[in-house]
């Protein structure tokens, strides 16, 4: 099982997640920001990982040490259960409609971190989360996991479906390019190392 538990504690959270990259999509989620929560579900599950996730943070300040420090642990969960990458496919791409909304997300399991994102975002909350949140979570997984990461928000008008239209691409393209391929000996470089 590709399996990682991580423990991080700050003066601004205290973080204790667990990830299987072989699971089902299970989730035990609390961040204190529920409209995270349900990015966080959105994401396990279209990306059939089980996700638990207890979060203890500055609320009273924001969210923004919440989701930052979340995709901090997400990235390096995702890092340590990928362990050294032999085998997997390395790459996976997903377009993800919802409504009116479409998402794209691009990653290359490279160990090489990249973000590129474009989203916009006409409020600047959708429930309690702030919406710029979005990209500092995806920024901390891309750095903390070594991902080539683009993320593109397409078409939408309504913000929660943006957002989780973008949660869902991204999970979709995880679950691909962390997948197993029988054909893959060692990693999938053509230099021999992913670093």
């Amino acid at each position: 099982m590709r399996t990682a538990d991580i423990a991080r504690r700050t003066r601004e959270t205290d973080i204790l997640l667990t990830l299987n990259l072989d699971g089902s999509g299970r989730t035990e989620l609390s961040t204190g920001v529920g409209f995270f929560d349900h990015m966080l579900d959105a994401l396990s599950r279209f990306a059939q990982v089980d996700l638990t996730i207890r979060c203890e943070g500055d609320l009273q300040v924001d969210a923004h040490h919440t989701a930052e420090d979340v995709g901090i642990c997400l990235g390096r969960a995702i890092r340590d259960a990928l362990g050294d990458r032999a085998g997997i496919r390395r790459v996976g791409s997903a377009y993800m409609p919802m409504d009116e909304a479409l998402a794209f997300a691009a990653i290359d399991i490279s160990g090489r971190p990249y973000l590129a994102y474009q989203a916009t975002f006409s409020a600047a909350m959708v429930g309690t989360m702030d919406t710029q949140l979005a990209e500092e979570f995806f920024r901390a997984v891309a750095v903390n996991a070594g991902l080539t990461l683009h993320l593109k928000v397409l078409e939408g008008r309504n913000d929660h479906h943006k957002l989780e239209a973008l949660f869902k691409a991204f999970g979709l393209a995880l679950r691909d390019a962390a997948r197993m391929d029988e054909r893959v000996q060692g990693v999938l470089s053509t230099k021999g190392s992913l670093d």
